[in-house]
């Protein structure tokens, strides 16, 4: 569809239908955010063991690669406002499901497992739709504000979802479960009423070359693959949120509170980062600066793994957050801006594959190796990979080391020096 026509200066939010997007997404994202603690406490408080942290992201992304490019042409296809309504109604129903089963007794380690593999696999679906009915929502001159925008809602979320539901779990998971259904019911209110028009194009049969349309688009954009692919394994390596558990309760020796707070403070410094992205533009030097952040992102990272005092764990993980946000922002923004509107669905769900599934199997691989060689030294070796990488891809991607803006000239050879 075409996007909407911004006047100078013109408020971000005086779009209704882009208002409307953020405060759903916002309220799903608290939603979300405090199942996240929710479970993550409950299962090792019943199994004790890092490993099961683990099957926590494992169930997760399994739906999330095997549904992707499915996920995509759906959202290619079909009108993406119904797609995302349709996966919050279905995630509204997992978590009542959560709530219903703690009141009764009847939740085991396995019942949890399989309702959070069915939030992975309406997810799977409502992320491409998501990604794509952006651009869609607010003119192009307002595109990367919008992004910052958009993950400073979620960020905001990470932040306060946490640590709300780490206190409300004093009272039990039920309490946690119960508030985030009545959040995913608020956003399911606002998305029914959303205005986005969006006329889906001539359909296509699902064949093997239109379901991995996406994955040729990103072949030939050298930045494009590199830019997602970096993230793919910076968070496969660097990630250490499923052993926050394990840390709060065994290393820092704090409780549910203690937890929600190490949740929340990687959301901090993004939601501070993104403010500072929303109104400063990335016009310069944008290869060097991502591969500086990510880099950083590793040095936080090992900080966080031999801290043994709660504030030099927070601030690592504030810093963390910061330098994440910056490399997302980049990587949002490349995508959107260089995918036409009839494939945003099809490269978002390869996108989806390189970024957002790295977080679930990053979950698996870091209480995979936890088990094995204990958490402290799992995240340190992850901070030390994501060092590692940084340094291959600026070998393997000199385009993208010399990338000075996000949007190129039009004509202009990938690598090519540009400006927003």
């Amino acid at each position: 569809m075409p996007a909407p026509t911004a006047a100078t200066g013109e408020s971000l939010f005086a779009h209704r239908a882009f208002t409307q997007f953020w405060l759903a997404r916002t309220a799903s994202s608290f939603g979300f955010q405090m199942v996240s603690v929710a479970v993550g406490w409950q299962v090792y408080a019943i199994t004790h063991r890092a490993f099961d942290l683990g099957l926590i992201g494992l169930v997760q992304f399994i739906p999330s690669l095997l549904l992707a490019l499915p996920a995509g042409h759906v959202a290619d296809q079909f009108e993406r406002r119904r797609i995302v309504l349709g996966a919050d109604i279905l995630e509204f129903c997992c978590i009542g499901l959560l709530a219903l089963g703690t009141v009764l007794g009847a939740l085991s380690e396995t019942t949890i497992l399989l309702l959070v593999f069915g939030l992975g696999v309406t997810k799977a679906f409502e992320w491409p739709a998501m990604q794509s009915m952006l651009p869609g929502l607010v003119p192009p001159s307002l595109l990367t504000r919008a992004m910052a925008a958009n993950g400073s809602g979620g960020q905001a979320a990470m932040i306060m979802g946490p640590a709300l539901g780490g206190l409300l779990y004093i009272l039990g998971p039920e309490v946690v479960y119960g508030v985030s259904a009545l959040l995913y019911l608020a956003a399911v209110g606002l998305l029914w009423r959303l205005r986005y028009e969006h006329i889906p194009p001539r359909r296509e049969p699902a064949t093997l070359k239109v379901l991995f349309a996406g994955v040729h688009f990103i072949r030939h954009r050298p930045a494009v693959l590199g830019v997602i692919s970096l993230d793919l394994f910076a968070v496969l390596l660097g990630g250490a949120t499923a052993l926050l558990p394990v840390f709060a309760r065994d290393i820092l020796h704090t409780g549910p509170w203690g937890l929600g707070l190490l949740r929340a403070a990687p959301a901090v410094g993004a939601l501070l980062m993104s403010f500072w992205l929303a109104r400063h533009s990335l016009e310069r030097r944008v290869g060097p600066i991502m591969f500086a952040c990510v880099a950083a992102f590793g040095v936080a990272t090992m900080v966080f793994a031999v801290s043994t005092t709660l504030w030099l764990s927070l601030a690592a993980l504030f810093a963390l957050g910061a330098f994440d946000m910056v490399s997302m922002v980049i990587r949002g923004a490349l995508v959107q801006l260089d995918t036409p509107d009839d494939m945003r669905g099809r490269v978002s769900a390869v996108n989806a594959i390189f970024i957002n599934t790295s977080n679930q199997l990053g979950e698996f691989e870091s209480g995979l190796l936890a088990a094995a060689v204990g958490a402290v030294n799992a995240t340190l070796i992850g901070g030390v990979g994501t060092l590692l990488v940084v340094g291959l891809w600026m070998w393997w991607f000199p385009s993208l080391r010399q990338r000075q803006g996000l949007r190129e000239a039009p004509g202009k050879p990938e690598g090519a020096s540009a400006s927003l």
